[in-house]
């Protein structure tokens, strides 16, 4: 009884340190840059961040820490949760096994594991690596691909949620669409969101190259209604100026209107009298 229990402990001990996000298999241009986004849970904003090489977690050599310069950079963003490993010119021996962690005191550290490959012709591998739209607007990612990956399954993933997309199914956000030539596939995301901000990846098969979209506030859409609403109140005393000059001049002509009325109506009445009152008067004589 005593054992499962234990084991049980165990399993929830680990459990509870492995919160760390990113990715599985990072393609990478020989001679190019590549920044691989770590995401931790919002307890660890505080704690130490670095990258560790080595496919065995307890035997990885520590290769750079939070602040560190050199060939691996990291930056942490806590505000987002996320710290960044940026690698520079990117060679052949820099292939291998890595890990996101978090430092934590008195509990397993957390971390996530993944695979690096760099290569004169990577896999896959994306035209920009950070694109930006404002809101409402739309934004498109060019994601390459060699022939050996030509008839494996193209992904377009969010690394946050792992929610992805492929060619056949989009039903569930109509507003990405994914395109595929047999050399690219092109991710298109429509009426872009604040919220769409964030780290992705595309991926062919195994291979994965990660891309940072940037939302922004569209301030022109902000200053129109701004400037309309100026203009409003700017109209409005003005308008219902004429408003009320058009409503006293429309009353002044209704009041004529209604004199000559009352003239061309008076006048035969007072014609009838008056022809009335002398035949009165003649037969008075008689």
């Amino acid at each position: 009884m005593a054992l499962p229990l234990i084991l049980f402990g165990v399993l929830l001990y680990t459990a509870e340190a492995l919160r760390m996000n990113t990715l599985d298999h990072v393609s990478v241009r020989e001679g190019g840059t590549v920044t691989i986004p770590c995401l931790y849970d919002n307890q660890y904003k505080l704690n130490s961040k670095l990258w560790c090489r080595g496919f065995y977690w307890a035997f990885c050599q520590i290769t750079a820490r939070e602040n560190d310069t050199g060939k691996w950079t990291i930056t942490d963003y806590p505000a987002h949760n996320i710290f960044t490993v940026k690698l520079n010119n990117a060679t052949s021996s820099d292939s291998g096994s890595y890990w996101c962690a978090v430092e934590i005191q008195a509990k397993p550290d957390d971390r996530k594991h993944l695979y690096l490959t760099v290569q004169q012709a990577p896999g896959v591998s994306v035209k920009s690596s950070s694109v930006s739209g404002h809101e409402g607007d739309n934004v498109s990612v060019q994601c390459f691909y060699t022939s050996e990956y030509q008839y494996k399954i193209k992904k377009w993933c969010r690394i946050k949620d792992r929610s992805c997309y492929t060619e056949t199914d989009t039903s569930q956000n109509p507003s990405v669409q994914i395109s595929d030539d047999g050399r690219s596939f092109t991710v298109l995301m429509t009426g872009l969101r604040l919220s769409d901000s964030g780290w992705y990846f595309c991926s062919a098969g195994d291979l994965q190259a990660p891309v940072q979209l940037t939302v922004q506030k569209d301030n022109n859409k902000q200053k129109n209604t701004s400037e309309n609403d100026i203009s409003s109140d700017e109209a409005g005393p003005t308008s219902s100026s004429k408003i009320a000059r058009n409503d006293t001049e429309d009353t002044s002509s209704d009041h004529r209107s209604r004199i000559f009325l009352l003239i061309w109506t008076a006048v035969p009445l007072l014609t009838l009298v008056l022809l009335i009152w002398r035949i009165i008067q003649k037969h008075s004589q008689f």
